[in-house]
Protein backbone atom coordinates (compact mmCIF):
# COMPACT_ATOMS: atom_id res chain seq x y z
CA UNK A 1 0.00 0.00 0.00
CA UNK A 2 1.36 3.38 -1.05
CA UNK A 3 2.30 5.57 1.90
CA UNK A 4 0.62 8.98 1.98
CA UNK A 5 3.05 11.85 1.58
CA UNK A 6 3.26 13.95 4.73
CA UNK A 7 3.09 17.76 4.52
CA UNK A 8 6.36 19.66 4.50
CA UNK A 9 5.29 22.12 7.20
CA UNK A 10 3.76 21.62 10.61
CA UNK A 11 1.38 24.28 11.91
CA UNK A 12 0.76 24.93 15.59
CA UNK A 13 -1.09 27.64 17.47
CA UNK A 14 1.02 30.09 19.46
CA UNK A 15 0.22 30.44 23.13
CA UNK A 16 1.15 34.10 23.28
CA UNK A 17 3.46 36.18 21.11
CA UNK A 18 5.47 39.02 22.71
CA UNK A 19 4.13 42.45 21.85
CA UNK A 20 7.25 43.65 20.02
CA UNK A 21 7.36 40.53 17.84
CA UNK A 22 3.71 41.04 16.89
CA UNK A 23 4.47 44.66 15.98
CA UNK A 24 7.45 43.50 13.90
CA UNK A 25 5.32 40.99 11.96
CA UNK A 26 2.70 43.64 11.21
CA UNK A 27 5.41 46.12 10.14
CA UNK A 28 6.89 43.54 7.75
CA UNK A 29 3.40 42.96 6.35
CA UNK A 30 2.95 46.68 5.70
CA UNK A 31 6.36 46.95 3.98
CA UNK A 32 5.62 43.91 1.80
CA UNK A 33 2.20 45.31 0.88
CA UNK A 34 3.77 48.60 -0.20
CA UNK A 35 6.31 46.73 -2.35
CA UNK A 36 3.57 44.69 -4.02
CA UNK A 37 1.51 47.85 -4.56
CA UNK A 38 4.56 49.50 -6.13
CA UNK A 39 4.94 46.57 -8.52
CA UNK A 40 1.22 46.65 -9.29
CA UNK A 41 1.34 50.40 -10.01
CA UNK A 42 4.41 50.13 -12.25
CA UNK A 43 3.15 47.16 -14.28
CA UNK A 44 -0.33 48.59 -14.89
CA UNK A 45 0.43 52.28 -15.30
CA UNK A 46 4.18 52.63 -15.85
CA UNK A 47 4.28 55.32 -13.16
CA UNK A 48 7.15 55.78 -10.74
CA UNK A 49 5.97 54.16 -7.46
CA UNK A 50 7.96 56.65 -5.37
CA UNK A 51 6.12 59.56 -6.99
CA UNK A 52 2.81 57.78 -6.52
CA UNK A 53 3.48 57.25 -2.81
CA UNK A 54 4.50 60.89 -2.46
CA UNK A 55 1.18 61.83 -4.04
CA UNK A 56 -0.58 59.50 -1.60
CA UNK A 57 1.03 61.27 1.37
CA UNK A 58 0.18 64.66 -0.12
CA UNK A 59 -3.43 63.58 -0.61
CA UNK A 60 -3.77 62.53 3.02
CA UNK A 61 -1.86 65.26 4.89
CA UNK A 62 -0.57 67.62 2.20
CA UNK A 63 -2.53 70.61 3.46
CA UNK A 64 -4.08 71.68 6.73
CA UNK A 65 -7.55 71.02 5.34
CA UNK A 66 -6.62 67.53 4.15
CA UNK A 67 -5.10 66.76 7.53
CA UNK A 68 -8.30 67.78 9.31
CA UNK A 69 -10.39 65.70 6.91
CA UNK A 70 -8.12 62.76 7.73
CA UNK A 71 -8.69 63.38 11.45
CA UNK A 72 -12.44 63.76 10.93
CA UNK A 73 -12.80 60.51 9.01
CA UNK A 74 -10.48 58.60 11.35
CA UNK A 75 -12.51 59.72 14.37
CA UNK A 76 -15.75 58.45 12.85
CA UNK A 77 -14.16 55.11 11.95
CA UNK A 78 -12.75 54.86 15.47
CA UNK A 79 -16.18 55.58 16.96
CA UNK A 80 -17.81 52.81 14.92
CA UNK A 81 -14.98 50.42 15.84
CA UNK A 82 -15.59 51.18 19.52
CA UNK A 83 -19.24 50.30 18.95
CA UNK A 84 -18.39 46.88 17.53
CA UNK A 85 -15.68 45.96 20.05
CA UNK A 86 -17.86 44.91 23.03
CA UNK A 87 -20.29 42.97 20.82
CA UNK A 88 -17.48 41.11 19.06
CA UNK A 89 -15.69 40.35 22.32
CA UNK A 90 -18.96 38.76 23.43
CA UNK A 91 -18.96 36.76 20.15
CA UNK A 92 -22.14 38.52 19.05
CA UNK A 93 -21.49 39.21 15.36
CA UNK A 94 -22.95 42.69 14.97
CA UNK A 95 -22.83 43.31 11.21
CA UNK A 96 -25.46 46.01 11.57
CA UNK A 97 -23.34 49.03 12.44
CA UNK A 98 -24.23 50.62 9.09
CA UNK A 99 -27.91 50.59 10.00
CA UNK A 100 -27.26 51.77 13.54
CA UNK A 101 -25.26 54.71 12.15
CA UNK A 102 -28.09 55.55 9.76
CA UNK A 103 -30.84 55.55 12.41
CA UNK A 104 -28.62 57.66 14.67
CA UNK A 105 -28.05 60.05 11.80
CA UNK A 106 -31.72 60.27 10.84
CA UNK A 107 -32.65 60.90 14.48
CA UNK A 108 -30.10 63.73 14.56
CA UNK A 109 -31.47 65.23 11.34
CA UNK A 110 -35.05 64.99 12.65
CA UNK A 111 -34.14 66.92 15.79
CA UNK A 112 -32.27 69.55 13.79
CA UNK A 113 -35.18 70.05 11.39
CA UNK A 114 -38.07 69.89 13.87
CA UNK A 115 -36.51 71.51 16.94
CA UNK A 116 -33.92 73.77 15.34
CA UNK A 117 -35.93 76.94 15.98
CA UNK A 118 -37.68 75.75 19.15
CA UNK A 119 -34.83 75.17 21.61
CA UNK A 120 -31.74 77.11 22.68
CA UNK A 121 -28.44 75.73 21.36
CA UNK A 122 -27.28 73.86 24.51
CA UNK A 123 -30.65 72.19 25.08
CA UNK A 124 -30.97 71.32 21.39
CA UNK A 125 -27.53 69.72 21.34
CA UNK A 126 -28.33 67.67 24.45
CA UNK A 127 -31.62 66.46 22.93
CA UNK A 128 -29.89 65.56 19.66
CA UNK A 129 -27.16 63.53 21.36
CA UNK A 130 -29.59 61.64 23.60
CA UNK A 131 -31.98 60.95 20.72
CA UNK A 132 -29.28 59.68 18.36
CA UNK A 133 -27.81 57.39 21.01
CA UNK A 134 -31.26 56.03 21.93
CA UNK A 135 -32.11 55.43 18.27
CA UNK A 136 -28.91 53.45 17.74
CA UNK A 137 -29.42 51.56 21.01
CA UNK A 138 -32.96 50.54 20.03
CA UNK A 139 -31.69 49.35 16.65
CA UNK A 140 -29.09 47.26 18.45
CA UNK A 141 -31.60 45.94 20.97
CA UNK A 142 -33.91 44.44 18.33
CA UNK A 143 -31.55 41.60 17.26
CA UNK A 144 -30.29 41.24 20.84
CA UNK A 145 -33.79 40.52 22.16
CA UNK A 146 -34.41 37.94 19.45
CA UNK A 147 -31.03 36.34 20.13
CA UNK A 148 -31.61 36.23 23.89
CA UNK A 149 -35.16 34.87 23.57
CA UNK A 150 -35.09 32.62 20.48
CA UNK A 151 -31.35 32.25 19.72
CA UNK A 152 -31.73 33.71 16.23
CA UNK A 153 -28.77 34.19 13.90
CA UNK A 154 -27.46 37.64 14.80
CA UNK A 155 -25.27 37.91 11.69
CA UNK A 156 -28.21 37.72 9.28
CA UNK A 157 -30.53 39.66 11.57
CA UNK A 158 -28.22 42.65 12.00
CA UNK A 159 -27.29 42.60 8.31
CA UNK A 160 -30.93 42.70 7.20
CA UNK A 161 -31.64 45.57 9.57
CA UNK A 162 -29.11 47.62 7.57
CA UNK A 163 -31.46 47.50 4.58
CA UNK A 164 -34.44 48.41 6.74
CA UNK A 165 -32.51 51.45 8.00
CA UNK A 166 -31.70 52.45 4.41
CA UNK A 167 -35.41 52.42 3.54
CA UNK A 168 -36.25 54.53 6.61
CA UNK A 169 -33.65 57.11 5.61
CA UNK A 170 -34.87 57.04 1.99
CA UNK A 171 -38.41 57.81 3.16
CA UNK A 172 -37.20 60.66 5.37
CA UNK A 173 -35.13 62.13 2.55
CA UNK A 174 -38.22 62.30 0.36
CA UNK A 175 -40.24 63.74 3.24
CA UNK A 176 -37.63 66.41 4.06
CA UNK A 177 -36.25 67.07 0.56
CA UNK A 178 -35.12 70.64 0.01
CA UNK A 179 -35.80 72.06 -2.49
CA UNK A 180 -38.88 70.03 -3.44
CA UNK A 181 -38.18 67.44 -6.13
CA UNK A 182 -34.41 67.39 -5.53
CA UNK A 183 -34.50 63.98 -3.79
CA UNK A 184 -31.98 65.31 -1.26
CA UNK A 185 -32.23 67.08 2.07
CA UNK A 186 -29.45 69.57 1.40
CA UNK A 187 -27.61 71.35 4.20
CA UNK A 188 -29.82 71.51 7.30
CA UNK A 189 -30.24 74.93 8.98
CA UNK A 190 -27.54 76.65 6.87
CA UNK A 191 -28.51 80.15 8.05
CA UNK A 192 -28.77 79.47 11.79
CA UNK A 193 -26.40 76.47 12.16
CA UNK A 194 -28.91 75.09 14.68
CA UNK A 195 -27.84 71.64 15.77
CA UNK A 196 -24.34 71.96 14.29
CA UNK A 197 -21.41 71.02 16.51
CA UNK A 198 -19.50 74.31 16.93
CA UNK A 199 -15.79 74.79 16.36
CA UNK A 200 -13.45 74.16 19.27
CA UNK A 201 -10.38 76.36 19.68
CA UNK A 202 -10.77 77.39 16.05
CA UNK A 203 -10.82 73.80 14.79
CA UNK A 204 -13.92 72.90 12.79
CA UNK A 205 -13.88 69.25 13.87
CA UNK A 206 -12.43 69.81 17.31
CA UNK A 207 -15.51 68.53 19.16
CA UNK A 208 -15.52 65.38 17.01
CA UNK A 209 -12.02 64.60 18.27
CA UNK A 210 -12.83 65.35 21.91
CA UNK A 211 -16.03 63.28 21.94
CA UNK A 212 -14.44 60.22 20.33
CA UNK A 213 -11.22 60.31 22.39
CA UNK A 214 -13.19 60.62 25.64
CA UNK A 215 -15.36 57.73 24.48
CA UNK A 216 -12.21 55.73 23.72
CA UNK A 217 -10.94 56.19 27.27
CA UNK A 218 -14.34 55.30 28.74
CA UNK A 219 -14.61 52.13 26.62
CA UNK A 220 -11.08 51.08 27.56
CA UNK A 221 -11.97 51.33 31.24
CA UNK A 222 -15.34 49.66 30.70
CA UNK A 223 -13.96 46.68 28.81
CA UNK A 224 -10.85 46.12 30.90
CA UNK A 225 -11.59 47.40 34.41
CA UNK A 226 -15.30 46.94 35.08
CA UNK A 227 -17.54 44.10 36.20
CA UNK A 228 -19.68 44.47 33.08
CA UNK A 229 -16.64 44.27 30.81
CA UNK A 230 -15.53 41.12 32.62
CA UNK A 231 -18.97 39.59 32.08
CA UNK A 232 -18.75 40.40 28.36
CA UNK A 233 -15.40 38.58 28.15
CA UNK A 234 -16.69 35.54 30.06
CA UNK A 235 -19.79 35.22 27.85
CA UNK A 236 -17.55 35.49 24.79
CA UNK A 237 -15.30 32.70 26.04
CA UNK A 238 -18.09 30.32 27.02
CA UNK A 239 -21.77 30.86 27.69
CA UNK A 240 -21.89 27.70 29.79
CA UNK A 241 -19.05 28.97 31.97
CA UNK A 242 -20.84 32.29 32.33
CA UNK A 243 -24.04 30.57 33.47
CA UNK A 244 -22.08 28.41 35.90
CA UNK A 245 -20.57 31.59 37.36
CA UNK A 246 -24.05 33.04 37.88
CA UNK A 247 -23.95 35.49 34.96
CA UNK A 248 -27.22 36.10 33.11
CA UNK A 249 -26.19 35.59 29.48
CA UNK A 250 -29.41 37.12 28.13
CA UNK A 251 -28.97 40.25 30.21
CA UNK A 252 -25.34 40.64 29.09
CA UNK A 253 -26.32 40.23 25.42
CA UNK A 254 -29.09 42.83 25.68
CA UNK A 255 -26.99 45.31 27.67
CA UNK A 256 -23.94 44.97 25.41
CA UNK A 257 -25.89 45.39 22.18
CA UNK A 258 -27.65 48.44 23.59
CA UNK A 259 -24.21 49.95 24.23
CA UNK A 260 -22.93 48.84 20.82
CA UNK A 261 -25.91 50.30 18.96
CA UNK A 262 -25.85 53.47 21.05
CA UNK A 263 -22.23 54.20 20.19
CA UNK A 264 -22.92 53.57 16.50
CA UNK A 265 -25.86 55.96 16.79
CA UNK A 266 -23.46 58.52 18.27
CA UNK A 267 -21.30 58.05 15.16
CA UNK A 268 -24.37 58.95 13.11
CA UNK A 269 -24.73 62.11 15.21
CA UNK A 270 -21.09 63.04 14.55
CA UNK A 271 -21.54 62.51 10.81
CA UNK A 272 -24.68 64.66 10.58
CA UNK A 273 -24.18 67.29 13.29
CA UNK A 274 -20.38 67.35 13.36
CA UNK A 275 -19.42 67.23 9.69
CA UNK A 276 -21.89 66.74 6.83
CA UNK A 277 -24.91 68.66 8.27
CA UNK A 278 -27.21 66.62 6.04
CA UNK A 279 -28.70 63.15 5.87
CA UNK A 280 -28.63 60.58 3.08
CA UNK A 281 -28.49 56.81 2.67
CA UNK A 282 -24.72 57.00 2.06
CA UNK A 283 -23.53 58.83 5.17
CA UNK A 284 -22.17 55.61 6.71
CA UNK A 285 -20.08 55.05 3.55
CA UNK A 286 -19.16 51.46 4.44
CA UNK A 287 -17.59 52.39 7.78
CA UNK A 288 -19.68 49.76 9.54
CA UNK A 289 -17.82 47.09 7.59
CA UNK A 290 -14.36 48.69 7.67
CA UNK A 291 -14.72 49.00 11.46
CA UNK A 292 -14.94 45.20 11.66
CA UNK A 293 -11.37 45.04 10.34
CA UNK A 294 -10.24 47.72 12.80
CA UNK A 295 -11.80 45.96 15.78
CA UNK A 296 -10.29 42.58 14.92
CA UNK A 297 -6.83 43.90 14.13
CA UNK A 298 -6.81 45.80 17.43
CA UNK A 299 -7.91 42.69 19.33
CA UNK A 300 -10.77 44.82 20.70
CA UNK A 301 -8.28 47.15 22.42
CA UNK A 302 -9.55 50.76 22.09
CA UNK A 303 -6.03 52.22 22.27
CA UNK A 304 -4.80 50.14 19.33
CA UNK A 305 -7.95 51.10 17.43
CA UNK A 306 -6.76 54.71 17.35
CA UNK A 307 -3.62 53.79 15.40
CA UNK A 308 -5.35 51.36 13.05
CA UNK A 309 -8.20 53.79 12.32
CA UNK A 310 -5.73 56.51 11.38
CA UNK A 311 -3.67 54.14 9.25
CA UNK A 312 -6.63 52.80 7.26
CA UNK A 313 -8.07 56.27 6.80
CA UNK A 314 -4.66 57.55 5.69
CA UNK A 315 -4.42 54.79 3.08
CA UNK A 316 -7.96 55.42 1.87
CA UNK A 317 -7.49 59.17 1.49
CA UNK A 318 -4.12 58.67 -0.19
CA UNK A 319 -5.46 56.05 -2.59
CA UNK A 320 -8.27 58.40 -3.65
CA UNK A 321 -5.70 61.13 -4.31
CA UNK A 322 -3.53 59.00 -6.60
CA UNK A 323 -6.62 57.92 -8.56
CA UNK A 324 -7.51 61.58 -9.06
CA UNK A 325 -3.98 62.87 -9.73
CA UNK A 326 -3.13 60.23 -12.35
CA UNK A 327 -6.60 59.93 -13.85
CA UNK A 328 -6.95 56.32 -12.80
CA UNK A 329 -10.18 54.43 -12.32
CA UNK A 330 -11.70 54.58 -8.85
CA UNK A 331 -11.16 50.83 -8.72
CA UNK A 332 -7.39 51.38 -8.81
CA UNK A 333 -7.50 53.05 -5.39
CA UNK A 334 -9.72 50.23 -4.09
CA UNK A 335 -7.19 47.66 -5.33
CA UNK A 336 -4.29 49.43 -3.62
CA UNK A 337 -6.24 49.57 -0.36
CA UNK A 338 -7.29 45.94 -0.81
CA UNK A 339 -3.70 44.73 -1.30
CA UNK A 340 -2.57 46.49 1.87
CA UNK A 341 -5.49 45.09 3.88
CA UNK A 342 -4.80 41.61 2.53
CA UNK A 343 -1.24 41.68 3.82
CA UNK A 344 -2.20 43.19 7.17
CA UNK A 345 -4.95 40.63 7.74
CA UNK A 346 -2.64 37.87 6.54
CA UNK A 347 -0.06 38.87 9.12
CA UNK A 348 -2.53 37.89 11.84
CA UNK A 349 -2.10 34.25 10.79
CA UNK A 350 1.62 34.38 11.56
CA UNK A 351 0.88 36.12 14.86
CA UNK A 352 -1.56 33.42 15.95
CA UNK A 353 0.18 30.41 14.37
CA UNK A 354 3.72 29.26 13.66
CA UNK A 355 4.99 27.10 10.83
CA UNK A 356 7.82 24.64 11.29
CA UNK A 357 9.55 22.29 8.92
CA UNK A 358 8.40 18.79 9.69
CA UNK A 359 11.32 16.68 10.85
CA UNK A 360 11.94 13.48 8.99
CA UNK A 361 11.20 10.45 11.10
CA UNK A 362 13.90 7.84 11.46
CA UNK A 363 13.30 4.75 9.33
Amino acid sequence: MRRQKEPLFQMSRREELPFLKAVFIRAVAVVLSLLVCALFIFLLTGLNPAEVYATMIDGAVGTSRRSWILVRDAMVLLCVSLALAPAFRMRFWNIGAEGQILVGGVATAACMIILGDALPAPALMLVIIVTSVLAGAIWGLIPALFKARWNTNETLFTLMLNYVAIQIVSYCVVFWENPAGSNSVGVINPSTNAGWLPSLFGAQYGWNVVIVLVLTAVMYLYMNHSKQGYEVAVVGESENTARYAGISVSRVIIRTMAISGGIAGLAGFILVSGSGHTISTTIADGRGYTAIVVAWLARFNPVYMILISFFLTFMERGAIQIATAYNLSEYASDMVTGIILFFILGSEFFINYQLRLRKKEAA
